[in-house]
C-alpha cells in the first residue's frame, strides 16, 4: 500500500512537471510543478484504485491508477497555475 503511494505520488510529479513543459503560462516552475503534481497524483491514483476496485490492502497496483496519478497530477499543476495567473492580474 505504501509502495502504491509512492509509484503515485512520483508518477504525479511526473505529470505535474510535463504540463508545465507543455503549458509554459501555466507553469509553477520546477519545484511548484512537481508539488502539484504530486498532490494530484496521490489523489487521482487512489480514486481511480478504489474505482477500478483494486484491493489496497494486498498492495495490488494496476495501469489505471498510475495513469490516473499521471492525469490527477498534470490536471492538478494546470489548475493551480491557472488559479496563480488570476490571482497576479
Amino acid at each position: 500500500m505504501l509502495m502504491n503511494l509512492i509509484i503515485n505520488l512520483i508518477t504525479g510529479g511526473i505529470g505535474g512537471n510535463l504540463a508545465g513543459a507543455l503549458f509554459k503560462k501555466l507553469s509553477l516552475g520546477l519545484v511548484g510543478n512537481t508539488i502539484a503534481g504530486a498532490l494530484g497524483g496521490g489523489a487521482g491514483g487512489a480514486i481511480l484504485n478504489n474505482l477500478l476496485g483494486t484491493d489496497l490492502a494486498t498492495g495490488g497496483l494496476n495501469i489505471g491508477s498510475i495513469l490516473g496519478s499521471f492525469v490527477g497530477g498534470g490536471g492538478v499543476m494546470a489548475i493551480a497555475g491557472a488559479i496563480r495567473g488570476m490571482m497576479s492580474k
